[in-house]
Formats: structure tokens, C-alpha cells, sequence
């Protein structure tokens, strides 16, 4: 990378102009030099770290180690060595970095659970997939797999530019000219600044087949090479779960993810019973994770800040400890994963077992895709998966003519010294008698002869055994062979379709020699809901207190005044809903949380802060709450007068944290949902009036900030929405004359009159009213 952080990108990219240039006495400001040092940074951390190249899929340190290597004769064949010998070769010749780095670098590209095809064959202990580290590299040895040949042999062969290292003293490759894209084979993973890249692996035979296609028929799709490569193959195996839109919306865009679930077999034992074998786990999960997460399934700790363990955990723990009896981790080196689960009955369904383990434990996971690289242009880009392979192709066709030129030029020097050694061979009495007369024997023979100046030297330094009867043969046998590999290498440059040909050929052939099967099955299932505790339909109401206790009671019906509270508290809510039904919890910043009704408390206490079953966010506090049936619909509106129809479905969350349901300004407050009955809106403001208007104009939406209810005059607000049934009668609640509570009723005949369209400013009540509650 260049030293200019004027433009770290080189001329094709320009920085945005400076807003304060530097002032004529040569200084800087410091916000302007921070931001450049800055940008500096992270185009260092960006093109020479972080992030691989699309045509060899390296980054920097590991195509150094793998160059380092290659230099060292560590092939496949040779004798492992020390690692630190590699490392320090590494770090004193191409990468003046900390030897840590280096060497972590090296343990990763030769775990066979991390990386699909393996580059550095490594003897000792380099790691496990349960996070144990490698051992120190004084203890460990190495050298290259012979699948590495794919990357490094072609080096020698002028197919790549070379730049001097970071001192000068040595040369170092810019890329490696990989025979097939290895960044689709071994994926890779980083984070960079302001962005990250997280490809997956896919298996070589797949990746030959696609790239061989896409070089056949360059005006392929997306759809053809998934015909040929389905997706990723991941090196610990595990099942690819999502569905085929799924991946093709992941490989459309280079960003998505992508659902996986371990693999296991059913082993029937004696009498009846069974176990779960567990041989495969999704792509990063260990086994010790997986234990782990049961462990903390069945002990539950308090949450951090609070004194005991919340009602969601305790029921996580009941529904766990009741499916599970035994969990062993039983991995070895014939088996690298086998965890055993054994049930706690036979006679429990054997999927609902299994539901419940992979609905709370990395059993099942999602695995991210973010095809960040380095393209061809230098820039780094999120590509789709056609376009990684076009790219790579385009670079393969620059390799094998780069290649071929190489070796034509090699063939041209042979010839030509070839050609001077049959002349002297033809002459060989009167070249002696040349050389032996002449105090100057070159330019003697070039005047002579007619050679050139290198075939001359090329005579004077051969020994005369060379130019023996035998020879003669020899020389004239390797001209022909020589002239003839000229005519083929020179066709492949003249003609495109026999250097695609050529390029074909390669390309299957390393398929054929380094491919393997498929590891991971690509099988589309359900959706796995969450494993519940079943609880029965039955009638409660939920009791909401204005300091946010909730509690729950059984049956409907409940007078509210019978209902007693905190000191100091007082009712907010009771809502006569069932135990199947979720209630929706919305705070003051519009987020949206749920709550499942049947994990309430009961009876007749206080029950429990609702701050113990939702984590309210960015200061959020209590503002409104719904209980009904999913696919019950609500209008939902704030102050600022804006509002959309949700089904109370479309607002339930899975997460503690909530989501972000309505769109808020500030200074907006939530109105209280109204239940969809009828066909007319009803919506009050403060000033007094009343607009109704067709349902049909409100926005159905699944959250967000909707369109506006009702016209409002300056400092104005909405206070109250309604959708009663159309033959219904509409109460309006507020503050009337002197200041006391008063109710207007409203039969569908006295609503015609303020009956118009969405976003007028309505009609004024007849009597004076400040408008409170409306239903």
C-alpha cells in the first residue's frame, strides 16, 4: 500500500475535498490530520490485513506464509520443520509484524475444522474445535498440503508481478496465481474498519463445475451455477436448513444468512429405550458450547443487576430438565463429535425432544454471509457470487497468458542457443581452428559464423564432449521438440478458444485430483418454533399496575375494584385475555415487547416488575399494553397525530429487547390501541373536535410511522382513537366545565356530521370538552 494518505487508494480514487486546506506556514489542524492519519489507518487495515483478494482468496500473512514456505522447499514431500523457523522467516523477510500474529495466522489455515481445504499440513498440536489454542510454536512443525500446489506452483513462471518487501532486501509476490478461486474453497472471515467480510467454504468440485459453466457460457446467471453449485460446504459438515430462495437471496446480494442444524442419528437401545447421537455441529459450534448452553439451561443465574432468576428462566429450566436426562460429551480421535443426550422418558416423542434442544442451543444457528473482498481494482467491494467468479476467471486467462509468454520466451532462448550449438556442431573443425587462432574467440566467431552475441558465448563456455556425434542427435531431436511446443504455445496465444480450452482442461483436472465429496446435506426443512411448555387455553385477566407490576388472575369477569395494589400504586390496565395469547407491551419510544401470558404469576399478590420479563431500551418506560388474539387487528396511533391498523401478531417480538414498532418525534407520546371493529374511524383532539373517516383510508402496516389520522391546528395534539362497530355507540371521555369528569355519547346517526376524510380537521363536540379516552 502506498505511503500517501492523501490517496490511499492510488489515482483511480480521489479524497473529498478538504474543508480547511493547510494554511501557507505548512501547518495542519488537528481535526484535518487526525482524519487523514485515520483514513490512512484504515486503508491499511482494509487492503493489507483484514480483508482477501478475490483472485487467490489470501490475505496478506497468509499469502507471505505460504510464499515463506514455498521459498523454504517445505512441499508436501519434504520433512516437517519447526514452526517458529517459518514464523521468524516470515516476520524478518515479508511481515514485520509480532510473531503472535504470524503464527495464529498459520495454526488457522492448517485446522481442518476451520478451513474446507487445509494449505499448511501441521504435526503437533495445533488447536481443537472446542477453542483449546495451539501449542507454543517451538513445539509444533509444519509444512505445505499438497492442495497448496494449486497456489503456488505457477510462482516461478512469470504469471504474477513482484514488489520489494518492506525494507527492499527481498521480493514478495502482489498475489499468488491460484489455479482455482480459493476464495470460494476456503471462504474467509475479518473485520476491518467500517466494514467485515465473512465468506462461507463450498466444496471444489462444485466450484470447478460452476466456473467451468460460467467459461463456457460467459452470459450465464445466478441460476445456472447454483444448478451446479447448490451452496456452502462447510469442513465439520451439518445441515444446511434454509430454503432455496434463501440462498439464492444471500449469493444475489454477497450478504445474508443462512440457517444451519447439527446432525444426528437415533440409537435404539435395550427394552425400549433410546438415545441421540450428536456426529456433526453447525459450522463454529463446538461441542463444549453446546454442553455449556444445556448447563446454563438447567442452572440458571440471575441476570446481570438483578437478585434472582426471572420467570422466563425458570420455565426454560422446567422445559428443559423435563426432556433431558444425561448429556456426554464422548468426542475422540476417531470420533471428532459425539455428544450423547439421552431422554429423560422413551416414551416422549423423539422430534419433540429433539425440538427443544435445538430451539435453545446452538444445535441450531445461523451463519452469516458477507462477501467482502478486494476486487480486481483494488477496491474493496460485497460481490454476489457470479461476479466472484467472473473476476476470477478474468484473472485466470491474464495467468495462463502471462504463463504461456513466460514459457515461449523460455522456448525462444532455447532455440536461439540450440541453433548456435548445431552451427558449431555443422563447422566444428573450422570453429576450433577459429577459437584457436583468434585472441579474441567471440567476435572472431560472430564474424564467422554469423552468430549472435549469446550464442557465441554459449559455444565458448560448452565442453567438448558436447559437441560429440551423439550429441548432434540430441540437439536436433530437443530443436523439433522445441519448434513444436513454439507452435502450440504461440497457438494458444493467437487463438481464445484454445487458451479456454486449455484453461478447461486445468481446471478439471485439479478437480479431479483434489476434489471430495460433499460434507454438508443441503436439506430444506420447517421452521422449528420454539419448543414450549404446552399450557391450556384458558381464560385470564392480566392486572397491570401503573408502576409496571403485572400479575395475572384466572377467568374473566374480575370487578376492578376488587383489585388491590402497592402502596402508592394504582391500576394502569386489565386486560381480559387467554393463556395462548400474547400480550404486546409498547414503551414510550414506540418499541414494541412481548410477553407470553401464561408465563405470568397468579394469584393474589403483587406479581412481578414487568422490567423482569422485557428489557426496555434507550430509556424507555411503560406506556401502552395489548392482550388479544394474534390475528386480532388494532389501530395504533400517537399525539403527533399519525397512526396505522397492525395486527397484534405483526407486533409481537421474540426478543427480550423488543423491536422498533412506531416511529416517534420527540415530545410524542402513545395513544391507547383501539381495537378494529367497524368500518369508521373515530379520533379526537384536544381542542374538542371529532373526525370520523373510512377505515379503508388508513395505511395497514406492520409498524413504522404510518399517515396522518387528523388535521390538527398549531400546538395541537391527538388524544383518543377509536374503530367502534358501525352500529355502535362512540363514548368520548374527558374534562368538562369546571373542571369534572364528562362523557359524551354519540349514536351512529349524531356521527354523520363528522364524517370526512382522513386528515381533515373534523367537527367540534357540542358541548365544551377536553377530550381524554375515547371507546
Amino acid at each position: 500500500m502506498s505511503n500517501d494518505i492523501s490517496n490511499p487508494f492510488g489515482d483511480s480514487a480521489a479524497l473529498p475535498p478538504a474543508d480547511q486546506p493547510p494554511v501557507d506556514d505548512g501547518t495542519l489542524a488537528l481535526d484535518h490530520y487526525a482524519e487523514r492519519a485515520y483514513l490512512a489507518y484504515a486503508m491499511s487495515v482494509v487492503k493489507s490485513r483484514a480483508l482477501p483478494q478475490v483472485e487467490d482468496g489470501m490475505k496478506p500473512v497468509q499469502r507471505r506464509i505460504l510464499y515463506a514456505m514455498s521459498e523454504m522447499r517445505l512441499s508436501s514431500t519434504s520433512k516437517h520443520v519447526k514452526s517458529a523457523r517459518v514464523v521468524g522467516d516470515v516476520i524478518g523477510k515479508y511481515h514485520p509484524h509480532g510473531d503472535t500474529s504470524v503464527y495464529d495466522a498459520m495454526v488457522r489455515v492448517a485446522q481442518d475444522f476451520s478451513l474446507r481445504y487445509p494449505l499448511v499440513d501441521g504435526q503437533g498440536n495445533f488447536g481443537s474445535r472446542d477453542g483449546d489454542s495451539a501449542a507454543a510454536m517451538r513445539y509444533t512443525e509444519c509444512r505445505l498440503t499438497p492442495i497448496a500446489e494449486l497456489l503456488l506452483s505457477e510462482i516461478d513462471r512469470g504469471t504474477v508481478d513482484f514488489i520489494p518487501n518492506y525494507d527492499g532486501a527481498f521480493e514478495e509476490p502482489q498475489l499468488l496465481p491460484a489455479r482455482l478461486p480459493f476464495v470460494l474453497l476456503n471462504g474467509a472471515s475479518g473485520i476491518a474498519v467500517g466494514m467485515a467480510t465473512e465468506i462461507p467454504p463450498h466444496n471444489l468440485r462444485e466450484v470447478a463445475e460452476a466456473t467451468c459453466h460460467l467459461i463456457r457460457h460467459p452470459e450465464a446467471g445466478l441460476e445456472d451455477v447454483l444448478e451446479r453449485m447448490p451452496g456452502p460446504d462447510f469442513p465439520g459438515g451439518g445441515q444446511l436448513i434454509s430454503s432455496p430462495e434463501a440462498i439464492r437471496d444471500a449469493y444475489t446480494g454477497g450478504r445474508g444468512s443462512l440457517r444451519m442444524r447439527a446432525r444426528w442419528r437415533i440409537e435404539e437401545l435395550a427394552r425400549g429405550q433410546w438415545r441421540v447421537i450428536v456426529e456433526e455441529l453447525p459450522h463454529g459450534v463446538s461441542a463444549s458450547q453446546v454442553l455449556a448452553e444445556i448447563e446454563t439451561l438447567t442452572n440458571p443465574q440471575p441476570r446481570s443487576g438483578k437478585k434472582e432468576v426471572s420467570q422466563e428462566q425458570k420455565n426454560l429450566k422446567q422445559l428443559v430438565l423435563g426432556a433431558v436426562e444425561t448429556v456426554r460429551d464422548e468426542s475422540s480421535d476417531k470420533s471428532p463429535i459425539r455428544i450423547v443426550l439421552e431422554p429423560r422418558s422413551s416414551r416422549q416423542s423423539r422430534d419433540e425432544f429433539m425440538a427443544v434442544l435445538l430451539a435453545h442451543t446452538s444445535l441450531e444457528t445461523s451463519v452469516s454471509v458477507n462477501m467482502t473482498m478486494i476486487g480486481r481494482d483494488g477496491r474493496p467491494q460485497q460481490k454476489n457470487l457470479v461476479q466472484v467468479l467472473r473476476e476470477w476467471i478474468d484473472f485466470r486467462y491474464v495467468t495462463v497468458e502471462r504463463r504461456t509468454r513466460h514459457r515461449l520466451d523460455e522456448v525462444d532462448r532455447r532455440i536461439h542457443i540450440l541453433e548456435g550449438r548445431m552451427i558449431a556442431f555443422i563447422h566444428i573443425e573450422e570453429v576450433i581452428r577459429v577459437i584457436r587462432e583468434s585472441d579474441e574467440p567471440k567476435p572472431a566467431l560472430i564474424a564467422a559464423f554469423g552468430l549472435t552475441d549469446i550464442q557465441a558465448e554459449d559455444i565458448l563456455e560448452i565442453r567438448l564432449r558436447q559437441l560429440a556425434r551423439l550429441e548432434g542427435f540430441k540437439i536436433e531431436k530437443e530443436l523439433g521438440e522445441l519448434r513444436d511446443e513454439r507452435a502450440g504455445l504461440q497457438h494458444i496465444l493467437d487463438n481464445r478458444s484454445a487458451m479456454t480450452k486449455l484453461i478447461l482442461k486445468e481446471i478439471q483436472d485439479d478437480a479431479k485430483k483434489y476434489g471430495d465429496d460433499r460434507r454438508t446435506l443441503i436439506e430444506t426443512v420447517a421452521a422449528v418454533a420454539p419448543a414450549e411448555i404446552s399450557v391450556p387455553d384458558e381464560p385470564i385477566t392480566v392486572i397491570l399496575s401503573r408502576n409496571g407490576w403485572i400479575r395475572s388472575r384466572q377467568g374473566h369477569g374480575i370487578d376492578p375494584a376488587s383489585i388491590s395494589y402497592k402502596a402508592g400504586d394504582f391500576g394502569f390496565a386489565v386486560l381480559e385475555t387467554r393463556t395462548t395469547w400474547p400480550l404486546v407491551v409498547i414503551d414510550t419510544r414506540g418499541r414494541a415487547y412481548t410477553v407470553k401470558a401464561a408465563e405470568l404469576p397468579g394469584g393474589r399478590g403483587d406479581g412481578v416488575p414487568i422490567t423482569t420479563l422485557v428489557e426496555f431500551q434507550d430509556g424507555g418506560k411503560l406506556a401502552q399494553v395489548v392482550a388479544d388474539a394474534p390475528d386480532a387487528n388494532y389501530f395504533f396511533a400517537n399525539s403527533g397525530s399519525y397512526g396505522f391498523i397492525c395486527s397484534v401478531g405483526d407486533a409481537t417480538s421474540r426478543q427480550r429487547a423488543g423491536k422498533a414498532f412506531m416511529a416517534m418525534e420527540k415530545g410524542e407520546t402513545v395513544l391507547r390501541p383501539a381495537r378494529v371493529q367497524g368500518d369508521w374511524i373515530a379520533a379526537a383532539s384536544a381542542g374538542g373536535r371529532v373526525l370520523v373517516f373510512p377505515r379503508a383510508e388508513m395505511k395497514v402496516q406492520s409498524g413504522g410511522r404510518g399517515v396522518i389520522v387528523m388535521g390538527m391546528d398549531e400546538d395541537e395534539t391527538l388524544v383518543a382513537v377509536a374503530v367502534p362497530a358501525d352500529d355502535a355507540i362512540l363514548t368520548v371521555e374527558g374534562i368538562g366545565r369546571g373542571s369534572k369528569q364528562t362523557s359524551v355519547t354519540l349514536k351512529p346517526a349524531q356521527r354523520e356530521t363528522m364524517r370526512h376524510r382522513r386528515a381533515r380537521k373534523g367537527m367540534q363536540l357540542a358541548i365544551r370538552l377536553k377530550p381524554e379516552n375515547m371507546y
